[in-house]
């Protein structure tokens, strides 16, 4: 999808870029796929702030999306492509034949008119879900489940894709977005093609507000607080942070540190992503 460029009519629009939105052939969403989604500012249910830097920003309604792709056997037709406010790619309503109507991720290439099915029997066009040992491997594929049956949780972002690299047995080879090569069990599902919306990553906000919009709140360096508040903090000055590497605010290593522990799921890793 291409991007537009703004008059420079000030100086946040100067250099601002957004998208034109060509795809989309609906804007609102169907009544009975949307839930409502309250806004809790990075708190936990006793009120604490968890996640930092978090708050404000436009209001947004949940869009129920099928990542089981588990109407197996029943073609559906593609009515119409959205925006979903809560995820970076698009999304598509799909019109199964037996009435039934949901919404899916809408890989690049998707139109209004197509048809999409899933299961062992459908065949590896863009947008139908099968099984990963039915896949051809060197074939490009999204939204891939980890677990059979619990729903695709990889290469869900706009562009995403992961290839299909080899099948060993009952297990295929998956080179991720993020240079990982993993394991995946040849039961677990897959739908075909590259995540549509690949031109998110190349707008630019241009202004502070849109930023504030998207739900982030400003950030304050550490080097600008005190030393109680930031390892960073205090000193004469502009000085140095005062240690030889960064920390976060509770005084852990910020940067170089792998942070991922001990885990079961460490053996279906072949390769990972830092090499």
């Amino acid at each position: 999808m291409p991007t537009k460029q703004f008059k420079p009519t000030s100086p946040g629009r100067r250099g601002m870029t957004g998208f034109t939105f060509e795809e989309i052939t609906k804007r609102k969403p169907e009544r009975r796929l949307v839930a409502a989604k309250r806004q809790k500012a990075g708190r936990n249910q006793q009120g604490r702030i968890t996640v930092r830097h978090r708050g404000g920003g436009a209001k947004r309604r949940l869009r129920i999306i099928d990542f089981k792709r588990d109407k197996f056997g029943v073609p559906g037709t593609v009515a119409a492509i959205e925006y979903d406010p809560n995820r970076t790619a698009r999304i598509a309503l799909i019109h199964y034949r037996d009435g039934d109507k949901r919404y899916i991720l809408a890989p690049q290439g998707l139109r209004v008119g197509d048809v999409v099915s899933s299961g062992p029997e459908a065949e590896p066009r863009t947008g139908n879900a099968l099984p990963l040992a039915n896949i051809p491997p060197g074939m490009m594929v999204h939204n891939i489940e980890l677990q059979p049956g619990r729903g695709g949780q990889l290469a869900r972002g706009a562009g995403a894709a992961a290839q299909l690299m080899a099948k060993e047995g009952a297990t295929c080879l998956l080179r991720l977005p993020s240079g990982e090569t993993r394991r995946v069990s040849s039961a677990c599902l897959a739908t075909i093609g590259q995540m549509g919306n690949a031109e998110h990553s190349l707008v630019k906000l241009g202004k502070a507000g849109r930023v504030r919009w998207k739900g982030r709140r400003p950030t304050t360096r550490g080097s600008a607080m005190s030393p109680r508040h930031h390892p960073h903090g205090g000193g004469e000055g502009k000085a140095p942070i005062g240690m030889p590497g960064p920390k976060t605010p509770w005084g852990k290593p910020a940067l170089g540190r792998r942070t991922r522990g001990k885990k079961p799921s460490d053996k279906y890793i072949v390769r990972r992503r830092h090499g």
